[in-house]
């Protein structure tokens, strides 16, 4: 069966790498490859940006050096904008990406995805990180 694509939204990005946070495994699952880590340089740019801030400068450039290196990472910038999410027209990035690497899953807890799960074209699958979580220890027995 083939990894799972997911767009991760950044402040489940952030519960994910947090050592003490119960989401910390999918950090681990993502490394052994158990899912596919769609971004674009936006995306990148957000990660970066939000890591240096409530982490430190050290933990965002350790973790853009493993994403570059990473196996299961597609990177694409789409050339469109959807402009699904009207609430925050910021979190449209993740949209758009989804939709540009044939992503599975946005990851997010955010309520503004309602908007991208409700559209009818293009139909994205939101959901949150329990449920994500749950998918990926269903799969492998975490």
């Amino acid at each position: 069966m083939e990894s799972p694509r997911i767009v991760l939204d950044t402040n489940s990005l952030l519960q994910i790498l947090g050592a003490r946070s119960p989401y910390h495994f999918l950090f681990s699952e993502f490394l052994k490859e158990h899912y596919v880590l769609c971004i674009s340089t936006e995306i990148l740019f957000e990660y970066e940006e939000i890591l240096r801030e409530k982490a430190s400068p050290s933990a965002a450039d350790l973790f853009l050096k493993v994403i570059s290196r990473s196996r299961n990472v597609i990177r694409k910038d789409p050339f469109f904008r959807l402009g699904i999410i009207k609430q925050d027209p910021d979190d449209n990035k993740f949209v758009d990406c989804a939709f540009s690497s044939q992503a599975d899953y946005i990851v997010t807890d955010d309520a503004h995805f309602s908007d991208a799960s409700q559209s009818p074209f293009p139909r994205f699958k939101v959901v949150g990180l329990d449920e994500f979580a749950e998918m990926i220890k269903n799969k492998h027995n975490c």
